[in-house]
C-alpha cells in the first residue's frame, strides 16, 4: 500500500505572532513523516487565512515561497473559524487522501498525528483528537466546557466529549461532509453525524505559544448557542412542553380559586398577580427569542448564500489522480 497524501489544514485569523513557530513545527513534522515513509512526499501544510487584519497572509506567502511543503488559502472575507476550516477541507479534497485539521496556536499535540495515521491505516475513516484531561484549564473554563458537552448530549446531539476540531478525515469522510450543504456550521457536531468507521486518539493540550486566544468567553457562549440551535430542535419542543405544564398549573389554580370563592374565602393580594404576570411575560419573550433564532437560521439556509469564497490558493499541489498515474508509470 502506497503512503497516503496528508494535508494538515490550519485555519488562521490574526496569527502573525505564532505563525512562524507553527509553520516550522508542522513542516518539521511533515518532513519526519515523509522520511519514515508514513505519508507521501506530496503531502502539504495548508494555512487558511480567514480575512486576517494583521500580517498573517504575508507570513503565509513567505513560507509558501520558501518551503514547498507549505501552501496557502486566502479567503475573500472573514467567514468565521468553522467556515474557514470547511473551506480548507473542501479546497484540498482533490489533492489529499487524508486530512488533519488543527488550530494555528499549536495547543493541539502535533505528535498525536502519528497515532491518527495508525488508526487510519487500521481502517478508520475519521479519527478524533480527544483531550485526555482538562487539568490545565481554569475551574471556570473546565466547568463551562464540560457542562456544554453534557447539555449537548442531553439535547440529543451526537457529540464527542472533550473534542474540538482536531481530527483526521479521509477522502470518503470528506466526500460525505461535502454532501451537507447547510450554512449554519457546527463541525464538531456535524462530523459525528456522518458515521463511517471512527476512532479516537487522546492527547494533552499545551499552552498557547504566542498571541492571544480568539475565543473569549462571549464568543465561546455564542459558539455554544450556535451548536445547540444548529444540531437540535429540542429547545422548541421544551418550550411547547413548558407551555403545556404552565397551562396545566394555571388550570389547577383556576379551579382552586373557584373553590375558594364558593366557600366564601377570597384570595387577597395583588403581589401574586403581578409576579405571575412578570413570570409569564418573561417566559413569552424568551420563547419568542428561541423561536426567532430558529426562524433566522431557516432564513439563512433558504437564501443559499455561499459559505466562503477562495480568493487565492497558492503553493505546489498534485491531484491524487496524477499521483496514481505517476506511480503506475
Amino acid at each position: 500500500m502506497k503512503p497516503p497524501v496528508l494535508y494538515l489544514v490550519v485555519p488562521c485569523y490574526n496569527e502573525q505572532e505564532v505563525l512562524d513557530d507553527t509553520a516550522h513545527v508542522l513542516t518539521e513534522k511533515l518532513s519526519a513523516l515523509i522520511a519514515c515513509g508514513s505519508i507521501s512526499a506530496h503531502s502539504r501544510v495548508v494555512f487558511v487565512n480567514d480575512g486576517s487584519r494583521d500580517g498573517t497572509w504575508e507570513r503565509i506567502t513567505a513560507w509558501t515561497e520558501n518551503n514547498k511543503l507549505c501552501t496557502g488559502i486566502n479567503l475573500a472575507h472573514n467567514e468565521g473559524h468553522q467556515n474557514a476550516l470547511l473551506a480548507g477541507l473542501m479546497t484540498v479534497r482533490p489533492y489529499a487522501d487524508v486530512t488533519v485539521s488543527m488550530d494555528a496556536d499549536l495547543q493541539d499535540d502535533v505528535d498525536a498525528v502519528d497515532g491518527m495515521l495508525e488508526k487510519y491505516a487500521a481502517g478508520a475513516n475519521i479519527v478524533y483528537g480527544v483531550r485526555a484531561s482538562r487539568e490545565t484549564d481554569t475551574f471556570f473554563k473546565r466547568f463551562t466546557a464540560e457542562s456544554f458537552y453534557r447539555v449537548m448530549r442531553g439535547l440529543g446531539a451526537d457529540i464527542v466529549f472533550n473534542h474540538a476540531d482536531f481530527r483526521l478525515m479521509d477522502r470518503r469522510a470528506l466526500d460525505a461532509l461535502a454532501a451537507y450543504p447547510e450554512v449554519n456550521l457546527f463541525l464538531r457536531g456535524l462530523v459525528p453525524m456522518i458515521g463511517l468507521r471512527h476512532d479516537a486518539v487522546y492527547y494533552s493540550r499545551a499552552p498557547r505559544r504566542a498571541g492571544e486566544s480568539k475565543y473569549p468567553w462571549r464568543r465561546m457562549a455564542s459558539f455554544a448557542w450556535e451548536g445547540v440551535t444548529s444540531l437540535s430542535a429540542r429547545p422548541i419542543r421544551l418550550i411547547a412542553q413548558m407551555g403545556m405544564f404552565i397551562s396545566f398549573v394555571s388550570g389547577l389554580i383556576l379551579l382552586w380559586s373557584i373553590f375558594r370563592h364558593f366557600i366564601g374565602e377570597t384570595i387577597v393580594g395583588w403581589t401574586s398577580l403581578v409576579v405571575s404576570l412578570w413570570f409569564l411575560g418573561g417566559l413569552i419573550l424568551l420563547s419568542i427569542g428561541v423561536i426567532g433564532e430558529y426562524v433566522a437560521k431557516i432564513y439563512l439556509e433558504v437564501k443559499r448564500r455561499p459559505r466562503y469564497l477562495v480568493q487565492d490558493f497558492i503553493g505546489v499541489h498534485v491531484p491524487v489522480e496524477d499521483n496514481e498515474n505517476k506511480n503506475k508509470k
